[in-house]
């Protein structure tokens, strides 16, 4: 990776680990990963696989038993070991997330117009009609029709696709340079999906902010990012830009969440590939790749562990196999 990159935000060796009655179970092992401004960055993996975990050790939210390692820094600041003091004035202000599940970050005791008033109030010191002020605005910004009547709405009386507007609009209204995403359409049926990501795709044309994407869902993450991280047992597997990996993915792994998605420029099969297995246990990861136990080309070498690197361009992927990527994917049929 360039350093001009990693100007923003730059991730190298990020490891979390938790006490465990077999021993550590590693959440993230090792992850190198950089944003740079005004990008989309893409995370997927399946459940279990770190993601949520990457972006909570980002924000310095893994909480008190949780053994955290390597290096995170927002625009060359280390923000590991930094003080919770200043890790409190990044959040929100510099770096914002929107949680996966709405209702999980919105108090259901308070109204909407004092919940997202309440960081601008905070971190921009704006008074409390100014801060009601800039609600509205945001909440016309995530397409949410009559604005000034929802500030005085409780959360129980928006549908989800709503309430999930909302928590972007309440991440947005300090303007941060950087975006987490925790797999935000999840919770919703298919066309509110559609509409949140239309929402988000929009905010980023107009405000530029940087966006770190986790999702499980290539649809999804076609939408918004530009480049895209594979992850696979609390590692990254692969990474490279989206389309190129997409056409043509060099790790096993991300061949084989291809393959299992239907296509609709194909005949279609009588059965959709799968990948056979579970994840691993992450309290008991074997010492070579984590992947062999599943992998159709698993081979000797794959005893010891692939480190992440370039294959063809900024293509990265950590596998011994050198097999072009036809070929792997015909190793799934």
């Amino acid at each position: 990776m360039t350093e001009a990159r990693a100007s923003l935000l730059r991730v190298r060796a990020l490891s979390v680990s938790y006490p465990g009655p077999q021993g550590p179970l590693r959440a993230l092992s090792d992850v190198d990963l950089d944003l740079d401004e005004h990008e989309c960055l893409g995370v997927i993996g399946e459940s279990g696989c770190g993601k949520t975990q990457l972006l909570l050790a980002l924000l310095g939210l893994c909480g008190s038993a949780a053994r955290v390692t390597g290096s995170i820094r927002y625009r060359g600041e280390e923000l590991l070991g930094a003080a919770p003091a200043r890790l409190a004035a990044l959040r929100g202000r510099r770096i914002a997330m929107v949680f996966q599940e709405p209702q999980s970050a919105l108090n259901p005791y308070l109204r909407i117009g004092e919940q997202l008033a309440e960081g601008a109030r905070h971190h921009l010191k704006l008074t409390r009609r100014a801060a009601l002020g800039r609600a509205a605005e945001l909440l016309e910004l995530v397409q949410i029709s009559a604005p000034a009547a929802r500030l005085r709405l409780y959360p129980h009386e928006l549908s989800g696709g709503m309430r999930q507007r909302v928590t972007i609009a309440m991440a947005l209204m300090c303007e941060p340079e950087i975006l987490l995403l925790d797999e935000p359409t999840t919770a919703l049926d298919v066309t509110i999906q559609a509409q949140v990501l239309e929402v988000l795709r929009s905010i980023r044309a107009r405000t530029g902010v940087a966006t770190l994407f986790v999702s499980h869902d290539f649809g999804a993450l076609a939408t918004l990012a530009s480049r895209l991280t594979v992850m696979y047992a609390g590692r990254a597997v692969e990474q490279g830009a989206i389309g190129e990996l997409y056409a043509a993915p060099l790790h096993p792994y991300t061949s084989g969440l291809l393959r299992s998605l239907p296509r609709l420029d194909l005949p279609v099969p009588l059965r959709l590939a799968a990948i056979p297995g579970q994840p691993p246990d992450l309290a008991q990861l074997p010492a070579g790749c984590a992947f062999a136990p599943r992998c159709p080309l698993v081979h000797p070498a794959c005893a010891e562990r692939p480190a992440l690197r370039m294959r063809q361009g900024d293509h990265q992927v950590a596998c011994h196999c050198e097999l072009p990527a036809a070929r792997i994917g015909e190793a799934w049929s």
